[in-house]
């Protein structure tokens, strides 16, 4: 099979086409010939040498696919070969075909092209678990999202929107906040040219958000927490500014503030299959509805994986990049 290796740690010219045997099915998984793959940020992390794959884990970079089930392993019994499904992995998607656990399985909803369902597994698994499973955010509740076009944020804007949030969000450009709003964002602050504590506290009649969803980490630190209300949650999901921040941690007491974060690829299978019925039974519905809609910006083909990392480096894009085999 085709996949994209790491060379060695740097730049995107460090993915490089090569061939690798096609594994086989064991127990509990399902071999998927993938059409297409998405491109997240922890891929350009990992990359780069910052992030590497958990024990066990293929070093293809790679985290969703979607594609058709070529081979069932020999125990799995609720798919079969040619369904049309999407996965989250741990690593290998970046290949025309990838090995999956059958917990981590989904079947691509109604509607969707295969670079649609693509685009699905990574930012509906993070915004759920974090957001509703950390965040514990509830209908009538005020969140505040950064980075509200990224691929995380888009889909945490629609899924916020859809169980009854108002939504707050910033981005980088008139262009991006224009976006920000069309997907249902109330307001969107453009972080070049507004604090966005002070916009979010005016927005809210000085009392503040309940959660921040945040992918920044670094300088904003202390921000968010001058920005939350009484009970609320910081929910941190990245750390693109940075991973040292200096804090005074007096509004915790006096606010009686959380702070949550987690990462997703290491957990186990049987914690990724959970968190898939969750999202299967809670998300899907409102995909095929047509009530969230994760945009995809561009598309690259699999040989071209240097590029869509170009992309997303230059933080260029709304909403999420796929790559096409």
């Amino acid at each position: 099979m085709t996949v994209i290796e790491i060379r060695e740690s740097g730049g995107p010219d460090m993915l490089v086409a090569t061939e690798r045997p096609t594994p086989s099915c064991g127990p509990g998984e399902l071999l998927i010939k993938v059409v297409a793959a998405g491109v997240n940020r922890p891929d350009v992390m990992q990359r780069q040498g910052k992030y590497p794959a958990p024990e066990g884990a293929s070093d293809i970079p790679g985290l969703e696919v979607a594609g058709t089930v070529e081979q069932i392993g020999p125990d799995v019994t609720e798919w079969g070969v040619g369904d049309r499904v999407c996965a989250l992995v741990s690593g290998g998607g970046y290949a025309d075909h990838c090995l999956v656990p059958v917990p981590q399985v989904l079947p691509i909803p109604r509607g969707l092209t295969f670079v649609q369902a693509a685009a699905l597994p990574e930012t509906t698994f993070t915004v759920w678990t974090n957001l509703f499973q950390r965040g514990h955010l509830a209908a009538g509740e005020t969140v505040l999202i950064h980075g509200g076009t990224s691929g995380i944020g888009s889909t945490a804007i629609q899924m916020a929107r859809a169980f009854g949030a108002r939504v707050l969000v910033t981005a980088g450009s008139a262009e991006k906040c224009a976006a920000a709003l069309e997907m249902g964002a109330e307001q969107a602050f453009n972080y070049r040219e507004v604090d966005f504590v002070e916009a979010a506290k005016a927005a809210t009649n000085d009392r503040g958000v309940d959660v921040v969803l945040d992918i920044v980490g670094g300088d904003y630190m202390q921000r968010n927490i001058e920005v939350l209300a009484l009970d609320g949650r910081l929910v941190l999901v990245g750390q693109l500014g940075g991973w040292r921040s200096q804090i005074n941690t007096t509004p915790f007491f006096r606010k009686r503030l959380t702070m949550t974060a987690s990462t997703l690829r290491a957990r186990s299978v049987a914690e990724k299959g959970a968190l898939a019925r969750e999202v299967r039974q809670h998300v899907w519905p409102l995909i095929e509805s047509g009530k969230i809609v994760i945009p995809v910006h561009a598309t690259f083909p699999l040989a071209d994986a240097a590029g869509a990392h170009r992309m997303m480096e230059a933080s260029t894009h709304i909403g999420k990049i796929v790559l096409t085999v």
